[in-house]
């Protein structure tokens, strides 16, 4: 079964957890795509979502479900997202569509975090997808030494600019065995918006869609 299908399976079975919510936020990527496919199909139920990203938003105002500013409405019951890898533990790396940070806040705000993958995306150790990191512009060149030091291959990633007006650096050669240390570490770089590891906040609910057509929930 193609991964596009078992996006989609995981998408669906997070439409559950969305009955008699008000507000809900919502992340970036391409199974994210799916899951506002399904919402819209419930968009009379909601007040709105809060988006992660440019993109999201429009792929929001595409199915006319309404945009709120979390400013507005945090804190939220819910958020949905993605990830790029993540463990047992449901501790993540995020990032690689670039909205890291404005993900990692909607999760911040929110009480419950639902995770949703294709199987490809469970790993046993974090670090074969390399590690986007958020950089102020005029950081870039100091952080990637401090990145080099910490045992890190940093990467600017080449036209591409974030939401937020910033760089990133994609970090390879990492073998992450302690997730919120590194995460810790990472971010109290001079320069540094904030890393893709979602470990000090890790998703509570993961829904991961498995090559037999059904879809694994895993909690921690």
């Amino acid at each position: 079964m193609a991964n596009d299908e078992l996006k989609k399976r995981a998408a669906e079975a997070a439409l559950e957890y969305v009955e008699d919510l008000d507000v809900i936020g919502v992340g970036t990527g391409s199974t994210i795509g799916y899951f506002i496919a399904a919402l819209s199909r419930i968009k009379h139920r909601l007040d709105g979502v809060v988006s992660s990203s440019e993109a999201t938003t429009q792929l929001l105002k595409a199915n006319k479900i309404p945009v709120l500013d979390l400013n507005a409405v945090g804190p939220l019951p819910l958020y949905i997202d993605g990830a790029d890898e993540v463990t047992h533990h449901l501790q993540m790396i995020k990032g690689g569509g670039g909205a890291l940070t404005r993900e990692k806040i909607i999760a911040a705000a929110s009480e419950q975090f639902i995770c949703t993958a294709d199987q490809s995306k469970l790993v046993d150790i974090l670090g074969a997808f390399p590690l986007p990191v958020e950089v102020i512009p005029m950081a870039r060149s100091h952080v990637g030494r401090e990145l080099l030091k910490r045992g890190g291959q940093p990467v600017l990633r080449e036209n591409f600019i974030t939401d937020n007006g910033n760089l990133i650096l994609d970090v390879y050669n990492l073998h992450i065995l302690e997730p919120a240390k590194l995460e810790a570490k990472f971010n109290n770089i001079a320069g540094v918006v904030t890393v893709g590891l979602f470990a000090l906040r890790p998703a509570d609910v993961l829904l991961l869609g498995t090559s037999d057509g059904g879809v694994q929930t895993i909690r921690i």
